[in-house]
C-alpha cells in the first residue's frame, strides 16, 4: 500500500502532463494572420488578380483610341470628339495626335459592345469548372496555367485586330476561357488556407489586387498610348503576365502541408482550425439540392445584379467620360482610373469592418446582408444620377469614384456567403456564382451598344436607368432569401454499417 501511495502522486502528475500536451495538440498557440504565411499568400492572389484585370480592362481604354471617333458610325449620342481635348478645354495643350503607327477602326457601338462582352463568353463556360477541378488539381496548376494562357492572349490582340474584328472576337473569347479560369480557379485554395474568422480579410486583400490592377491599368495605358501607341498597352502587360507567371509556380502552394517554409506553429494552427471544416472528396455534389436552394439562387442573382453595376463602370467608364467630356486619351486614363484607386482601398477596409462588427457579436447573416446592401444600393443611385448632373467632368467623376468605391463592400457579402452556407462544397458553388455572374458581361456590353446606337439622345440615361432596375431586383431578392447557416444537404454525411 505504501508504494500505491507513492506512485500515485507521479502517476497523476504524469497523466495532467498528458491531458496538457494533447490539449495544446489540440488547440495550438494561435498564430497571428500579419507577417503569417497565409497573408503572404492572400498577397500573392492578390498581385494575381491584379494582372488578370489589368490583361482584361486595357481594353476598355485602349478602344477610345482604336476607334475612328470621326467616323459617324463609331460616334456615342452623336457627339464627335475631333482633335483631342485637355480636361481644361485648351487645344493648345492637347497632343498633335496619336502615334501614326497605331491603327485606327471603324467600329460601331454594337461592334463595341460585342467586342467587350466577348471575353464574358468564354469565362461563363470556365469558371465552375475550374473551380471544381482546383478543388481536385490544386489552385497552382489551374491558375498558373491559365495566366500563363491569358498573357500569350494579350499579346495576340494587336494583330488579331489587324486580320479582322472576327479574329480579334475569337482571341477575347479564348482570353476569356483563361480569365474565367483564374477567378474560378483560386476559390479552392481558401479551404486550405482561409480559417473561419480570417475569409473575409484574406479574401478581400486576394480580391482587391483587381482593382488596382483596374486603376493601374488605365492610368498607365493613358499615358503609354500618348507616347508610344494603343498597340504597345498589350505588349506590356502581356510581358508582365509571362514574369509573373515564373513567381507564382515558385511561391504560391496549395496548402500549409505542402508549403516549405511556413512555421510549425503556423502549419499546426490552421490545420487544427480548419478540422471542422474538412471537405470530402468521396462524396458527389448534390447538384439537385443545390438547384433547390433559395439562398445559393439569392447569391447567384444579386451577384449578376452586382456584377451588371461592376461591368458597366468597368467597361463603359472611359467611354463615358470621352464621349460625354471630350477628354483626350492622356488625361482620359487619369479621370478613369481615380475611381478604382478609391474602391481599392474601401475593398481592403471592407473585409477588416466586417470581421470587426463579427467580433462584436453581429449575426454572420447580418454583416452578409449589411455588406451586399451598402455595395449595391448606394453605387447604383450615384450611377443614375449621373445624366442629370451639370456639364462639369469634376462632379461625374467624384459620383463614379464613390459609386465605385461602394461597390467593393459586396466582397464581404454576396462573393463570401458561399462559405457560410456550404463550406464543403464552397469551392464549386464559389466558381458557380461567377459563372452565372458572368453572363451580366456578356449582357452589359451587347445592351448598353444598342441602347447607345438607337437612343443617340438620352442612350447613357437608359443605360443606367436599366442598371438602377436590375441591381434593385437582385438586392431585394438577396434581402429576403439569403441566409448564412450552413444547409442540409452540405453538411457532412455519415455513413453506418449494420
Amino acid at each position: 500500500m505504501a508504494t500505491k501511495t507513492e506512485l500515485g502522486p507521479i502517476a497523476r502528475e504524469r497523466k495532467y502532463a498528458q491531458d496538457k500536451q494533447v490539449d495544446e495538440g489540440l488547440i495550438p498557440r494561435k498564430v497571428p494572420i500579419v507577417c503569417s504565411t497565409r497573408f503572404g499568400i492572400a498577397l500573392i492572389l492578390h498581385f494575381c488578380n491584379f494582372i488578370m484585370m489589368a490583361q482584361n480592362v486595357i481594353m476598355s481604354i485602349t478602344i477610345v483610341a482604336m476607334v475612328n471617333s470621326t467616323s459617324p458610325q463609331s460616334q456615342l449620342n452623336g457627339s464627335p470628339e475631333g482633335l483631342p481635348v485637355d480636361s481644361f478645354g485648351d487645344l493648345n495643350k492637347a497632343p498633335k495626335s496619336l502615334p501614326a503607327k497605331a491603327p485606327v477602326y471603324e467600329w460601331c457601338p454594337q461592334i463595341q459592345g460585342i467586342i467587350f462582352g466577348a471575353v464574358s463568353y468564354g469565362a461563363i463556360l470556365t469558371m465552375a469548372l475550374s473551380g471544381y477541378l482546383a478543388g481536385r488539381v490544386g489552385t497552382k496548376r489551374v491558375v498558373g496555367v491559365s495566366l500563363f494562357a491569358n498573357s500569350f492572349l494579350i499579346l495576340c490582340i494587336p494583330p488579331a485586330a489587324d486580320f479582322g474584328t472576327a479574329f480579334l472576337i475569337a482571341i477575347r473569347i479564348a482570353q476569356g476561357l483563361s480569365q474565367g479560369s483564374i477567378l474560378g480557379g483560386q476559390f479552392a485554395i481558401w479551404g486550405k488556407w482561409g480559417l473561419p474568422h480570417e475569409q473575409n480579410r484574406l479574401y478581400s486583400i486576394a480580391l482587391s489586387g483587381m482593382l488596382l490592377g483596374c486603376f493601374t491599368a488605365i492610368l498607365i495605358s493613358g499615358f503609354i498610348i500618348d507616347t508610344l501607341g494603343w498597340p504597345f498597352v498589350f505588349y506590356v502587360f502581356g510581358g508582365v503576365g509571362f514574369v509573373y507567371c515564373l513567381i507564382w509556380f515558385v511561391v504560391i502552394y496549395d496548402d500549409p502541408v505542402s508549403h516549405p517554409w511556413i512555421s510549425v506553429s503556423e502549419k499546426e494552427y490552421i490545420i487544427s482550425s480548419l478540422k471542422q471544416q474538412v471537405r470530402s472528396s468521396k462524396q458527389p455534389l448534390p447538384i439537385k439540392a443545390m438547384l433547390r436552394s433559395l439562398p445559393i439562387w439569392s447569391i447567384c442573382l444579386c451577384s449578376f445584379s452586382h456584377q451588371w453595376l461592376v461591368n458597366t463602370l468597368t467597361v463603359y467608364i472611359p467611354t463615358y467620360i470621352s464621349s460625354v467630356y471630350h477628354v483626350n486619351i492622356r488625361d482620359n486614363g487619369l479621370l478613369s482610373a481615380l475611381p478604382f484607386i478609391f474602391a481599392y482601398i474601401t475593398g481592403v477596409v471592407g473585409g477588416y469592418l466586417a470581421n470587426f462588427l463579427l467580433t462584436k457579436n453581429f449575426r454572420l447573416i447580418t454583416v452578409r446582408k449589411l455588406a451586399t446592401i451598402l455595395g449595391n444600393l448606394p453605387s447604383s443611385v450615384l450611377i443614375v444620377s449621373l445624366p442629370y448632373l451639370s456639364s462639369s467632368y469634376v462632379t461625374a467623376t467624384a459620383f463614379l469614384t464613390l459609386s465605385c468605391g461602394l461597390s467593393t463592400l459586396c466582397q464581404s457579402g454576396i462573393y463570401v456567403n458561399a462559405l457560410d452556407i456550404a463550406p464543403r462544397h464552397s469551392s464549386f458553388l464559389m466558381g458557380a456564382s461567377r459563372a452565372f455572374s458572368g453572363m451580366a458581361p456578356v449582357i452589359v456590353p451587347t445592351v448598353s451598344g444598342f441602347l447607345l446606337s438607337q437612343d443617340p439622345e438620352f442612350g447613357w440615361r437608359n443605360v443606367f436607368l436599366l442598371l438602377f432596375a436590375i441591381n434593385l431586383a437582385g438586392v431585394i431578392f438577396y434581402f429576403i432569401f439569403g441566409e448564412a447557416d450552413v444547409q442540409d444537404w452540405a453538411k457532412e454525411r455519415k455513413l453506418t454499417r449494420l
